[in-house]
Formats: C-alpha cells, sequence, structure tokens
C-alpha cells in the first residue's frame, strides 16, 4: 500500500507539472501573437523607424526598400509572424535596429543586473513582511499593529516611482548618499532594491497578517494555547508554516515581476538592467527589442508562478498528513 501510494502520489505531481507546463506553452503562444498583433498598430513606416534609429533622418525610398527587404518587411505579416516564432522558438528574436546586435544578446548581458536588484528586492520584501506581519499579529489591535496598518497603507498608496524621486532628491542629492547614476553592485542596488521591496510591502504585510490571525484561531492553536505554549511560540511554531502556503502564490507573482524587469525603477535610479532597456527601446521604437523582452518577461513570470505552485502544493499539510498516514499502511 505504501508503495502503490507512492507511485499514486509521484503521477499526481507528473500530471500536474505536464498540465501546468501545457498552459504556460500556450500562455506564452498567445502573448507573442498579441505582440506581434500590435506591429500594424504602430504609428509610421517600420523601415522607416529602422533607419531612424540607426540615425538617418531623411531615408531615400532605395534605403527603405532595402531595409524591408533586409527585415522580410516585404512579405504578408501573417508570414512574418511565423518566420519570427520560428526562429524565437530556437532563441533568435532578431537584431536590434538601433545597435544591430542580436537581441537576445542584448539582454543577456543585462540579465545579471536586474537579477541581482530582484534578488535583494525579493530578500528585503521577505524580510521586512514577515517581520512586520509577526510583530502587528503578536499585537493585534494594539499600538505596534496600528503603526503597521499605517506603514503598509503608506506603502500602497505611493508609487515605487515616486518614493525613488524623492529618495533621490532628499538622500542622494542633498545628503550626498549614493550616486544619481546608480553602480551595477550590492552597494549600489541598496536603494532601488528598497524602492521594489516597499513597493510590495503592503500586499504583502496585510495577506500574511491576515492568514497569521487567522490561523491563530485554528484549533490547533488553541491547543497549544491550552498546553501553556505562548502567542509568540504559537505564532512563529504552528500559525506561521500554514500562513505562509498562501503567501507563496503572492510572492510567485512577485518574483514574476521583479525578474521580467523592474522598469521604471530601473529608469529612475539609471540601472542597467532588462527593464530601463526596454524603455529605452519603446522610446526608439525599436520593435524587435520589446518583442523579445515581453516573452522573455512572460517565459520568467510564469516559470515562477509554476515553481511557487509545485512549492506549495508540495508543503500542503493535507498532502504531508497523506504521507504520513500512508507509512501506517
Amino acid at each position: 500500500m505504501k508503495k502503490d501510494f507512492g507511485k499514486s502520489n509521484t503521477t499526481y505531481f507528473l500530471r500536474v507539472i505536464a498540465g501546468r507546463i501545457g498552459q504556460a506553452v500556450l500562455a506564452i503562444f498567445g502573448v507573442s501573437i498579441l505582440v506581434w498583433a500590435l506591429l500594424p498598430l504602430a504609428s509610421g513606416d517600420t523601415a522607416e523607424r529602422v533607419l531612424n534609429a540607426r540615425g538617418v533622418e531623411n531615408p531615400t525610398t532605395l534605403e527603405i526598400e532595402a531595409v524591408r527587404k533586409e527585415f522580410g518587411l516585404n512579405r504578408p505579416l501573417v508570414v512574418q509572424y511565423f518566420a519570427w516564432i520560428s526562429k524565437a522558438v530556437q532563441g533568435d528574436f532578431s537584431v536590434s535596429y538601433q545597435s544591430k546586435r542580436p537581441v537576445l544578446q542584448e539582454i543577456s548581458e543585462r540579465l545579471p543586473a536586474t537579477i541581482l536588484l530582484a534578488a535583494i528586492a525579493l530578500l528585503m520584501s521577505f524580510v521586512l513582511s514577515i517581520s512586520a506581519a509577526m510583530i502587528s499579529a503578536t499585537f493585534h489591535e494594539k499600538f505596534p499593529d496600528r503603526i503597521i496598518q499605517f506603514l503598509t497603507q503608506t506603502s500602497s498608496a505611493v508609487p515605487s516611482f515616486l518614493l525613488g524621486l524623492l529618495i533621490l532628491q532628499f538622500v542622494v542629492v542633498s545628503y550626498g548618499i549614493g550616486s544619481v547614476v546608480t553602480e551595477v553592485s550590492i552597494a549600489g542596488a541598496v536603494f532601488p532594491a528598497f524602492c521594489l521591496a516597499w513597493a510590495r510591502f503592503g500586499t504583502w504585510t496585510q495577506i500574511l497578517r491576515a492568514n497569521l490571525l487567522e490561523a491563530a484561531e485554528s484549533r490547533y492553536a488553541f491547543v497549544a494555547k491550552a498546553r501553556g505554549a505562548s502567542k509568540s511560540r504559537i505564532l512563529w511554531r504552528y500559525a506561521l508554516p500554514n500562513a505562509l502556503l498562501p503567501f507563496l502564490t503572492v510572492v510567485g507573482v512577485g518574483i514574476g515581476s521583479l525578474l521580467g524587469g523592474a522598469a521604471i525603477i530601473e529608469t529612475v535610479f539609471s540601472w542597467n538592467g532588462i527593464g530601463s532597456y526596454a524603455v529605452q527601446a519603446v522610446a526608439a521604437r525599436d520593435l524587435p527589442v520589446v518583442q523579445g523582452f515581453v516573452i522573455f518577461a512572460t517565459l520568467i513570470y510564469i516559470v515562477s508562478n509554476l515553481a511557487v505552485d509545485l512549492i506549495a502544493l508540495r508543503l500542503n499539510p493535507q498532502m504531508r498528513a497523506m504521507k504520513t498516514n500512508a507509512n501506517f499502511i
């Protein structure tokens, strides 16, 4: 029986993984169609935009026709899409209109900076949210709880880019702490990472606080309290592990958005990541870069959510109970 349970459990997880991967493939395919469908909506001629991005102010007809032939813009739109998607699945997202370099290479060079920023921001978000939620739940309806509630509401009300501008003005410029043009390093990532973490602090803390308070009112919490456990021990030992499960879903969405590129914050702090690169590409109408960034960001978002869903499924108390019961069979 124990062996049969193990096989069925493994089969169940494999089915879940296969289903989620299938959904991810369909989602990426749908996003690729949506992104490509925006091509006809862009103002002006694509070939002219390519030449303008290369510094040609008044291109001639021959130059425009040469660019159309170079990028296959003289073919029907459907043919262009399938030619692009067939190369994209192999990692070829064409070349940038401005630099004439492969889009994947441009993104790969800037990806480590975004990963560093996202990792520090994620660590800050975790520490701030879990600490604040635990304090708030411990001192429920008391002064510390009210202070944290005020901070979470402030976090939700103040946009991250506004906080970034305030930090640049009153901390960097006024007091000379840090640099306006941020270098890609751990020290340089502190301010932009804090802005990203602060943007998630309010939502993450409120959700975890609500889950902790709900778990603290559960039956096992009352049993632990009857046995003499303190409120802080009940929250840390019993409530937090169960409250983290729904919290992981929210974190998964946050990870996707962070790794996809915090475009506004990277632009505000002149951080050389894929987010600021995408903003520059939009301003220059560098379509291959925009398309490559959207597909990459979508892929990161889907993969991170898939990973978090599987982790949450693995940590589900019901699944752990099934395994425990199987050991006695």
